[in-house]
């Protein structure tokens, strides 16, 4: 079973930065995706952001582009979230994700899921 560790959330203030790691267990090959979702209190799932391993791929959610950036440590087998200018609407529960591809957008459903790191933003 792979599985996957979420670490970085906490607490910071608007306008602040986070950074989410996500470790995974195993090697899904080169053909893999990687993803973020966030579900706020009272809230539905939101895809947040996707990566492609084999093309290098990105999709990123409206409300997050230009401020959140997905990246990849293919060597530590480990995927990262890079999120700025965090706002309040940003306070969510984030999960990393990962699966076969070729399909990454967070429309398809994904295979491996985190636990999640609770991420708090205050005004």
């Amino acid at each position: 079973q792979v599985r996957l560790v979420e670490s970085g959330g906490g607490s910071v203030q608007a306008g602040g930065s986070l950074t989410l790691s996500c470790a995974v267990s195993a090697y899904l090959g080169d053909n893999r995706c990687m993803a973020w979702y966030r579900q706020a209190p009272g809230k539905g799932r939101e895809g947040v952001a996707t990566l492609s391993s084999a093309t290098g791929q990105t999709y990123y959610f409206n409300a997050v582009e230009g401020r959140f950036t997905i990246s990849q440590d293919n060597a530590k087998n480990t995927f990262y979230l890079r999120m700025n200018s965090l706002n309040p609407d940003d306070t969510a529960m984030y999960y990393c994700a990962t699966k076969i591809g070729p399909n990454c957008h967070w429309v398809y459903e994904y295979t491996y899921w985190g636990q999640g790191t609770q991420v708090t933003v205050s005004s």
